[in-house]
């Protein structure tokens, strides 16, 4: 019925769709700031200007890793679809940064993956789909990787009391599961992402090396930016840690957060929560933490979701397709 509408309605319902996406991501954003109920805004604002954490050298150098961080999300993103289409350094920022903006509210990023592939012609929305699986995968097995060892140190460190019974379980039902999934590898009609286990592997089996290799190195080098700019952050706060000290306990809250399933929107919730948690260990003021992780959320996320919202208003269809 959509294709029968005249040009100009289609035309209407396209700019319609496009606001309601820049308000509705506008709006969380707002409506997070305004009614998270661990971090009063008012009270937030106070505690940074009490800590001339916005100085001019501060601030600029905090937005230099954020640029930064998404500069090598978006020359990774770049890699991965040179591999079926060569699009340039601008195409690959409109795309990622439009899609951060189309996907802030949905659960778990999953509107990312629409929001991608809708640049691309129908004949490369299946491999767009599945790049942006991979790109996604990398940074969690990052995530993960490096998580575990800062959790190890953590353990060893601090006397964390720990149920070993519900550990068990958890191991069990984690054995379990892997074994599910081994033998699911088999299993033509088991999907991820609406693809079978089989053609992902297929798929990825057809990308160069040096495509994967740069993709996971550059997941690597954003995973190490961004947990220095937290660092950097408790160093403003006159928190007195070595980088290796900090690390620890950077590295697995990021570990704990990500293994949590969560609206990205409310990702400064779960990371603030597990946070405040952690950093308990080393007696760091509870407001300390929650001003640092709504300060990585905005520099990360909202900042970044802002010129997003340009590059959505001003998307068209790919060429040669209604």
């Amino acid at each position: 019925m959509f294709y029968r509408l005249p040009y100009k309605t289609k035309q209407f319902f396209f700019v319609l769709i496009k606001l309601s996406i820049v308000f509705g991501s506008l709006y969380f954003i707002y409506n997070k700031l305004t009614t998270n109920n661990k971090l009063d805004f008012n009270i937030f604002v106070t505690f940074l200007n009490k800590n001339s954490v916005f100085s001019l050298k501060n601030s600029c150098f905090l937005f230099f890793l954020s640029c930064f961080n998404w500069f090598l999300e978006i020359i990774k993103w770049k890699t991965l679809v040179s591999s079926i289409k060569k699009i340039t350094f601008i195409e690959a920022l409109s795309q990622s940064l439009g899609a951060l903006t189309a996907s802030l509210f949905t659960p778990n990023r999953i509107g990312e993956y629409g929001a991608k592939a809708i640049y691309y012609l129908a004949i490369h929305r299946k491999k767009i789909v599945l790049l942006n699986f991979i790109s996604n995968a990398m940074q969690m097995c990052t995530t993960v990787l490096f998580g575990c060892i800062g959790l190890f140190f953590l353990t060893q460190q601090n006397s964390i009391e720990i149920n070993f019974i519900r550990v068990s379980r958890g191991l069990i039902f984690i054995i379990a599961l892997l074994v599910l999934s081994l033998l699911g590898l088999q299993q033509s009609k088991y999907k991820i992402k609406g693809f079978t286990l089989v053609k992902i592997k297929h798929f990825i089996k057809t990308l160069s090396l040096k495509t994967k290799m740069l993709a996971w190195l550059l997941s690597v080098l954003r995973y190490f930016i961004f947990s220095y700019q937290f660092y950097f952050l408790l160093s403003l706060f006159y928190i007195e840690l070595s980088y290796f000290e900090a690390m620890i306990f950077i590295t697995s809250l990021y570990l704990l957060s990500s293994i949590l399933p969560s609206i990205f929107i409310f990702d400064v919730i779960v990371k603030g929560s597990i946070a405040v948690y952690l950093f308990s260990f080393i007696n760091i003021n509870e407001l300390t933490i929650l001003a640092i992780i709504t300060l990585m959320w905005l520099l990360n996320v909202v900042m970044p979701s802002f010129f997003g919202s340009i590059y959505v208003l001003n998307f068209n269809w790919p060429q040669n397709e209604n």
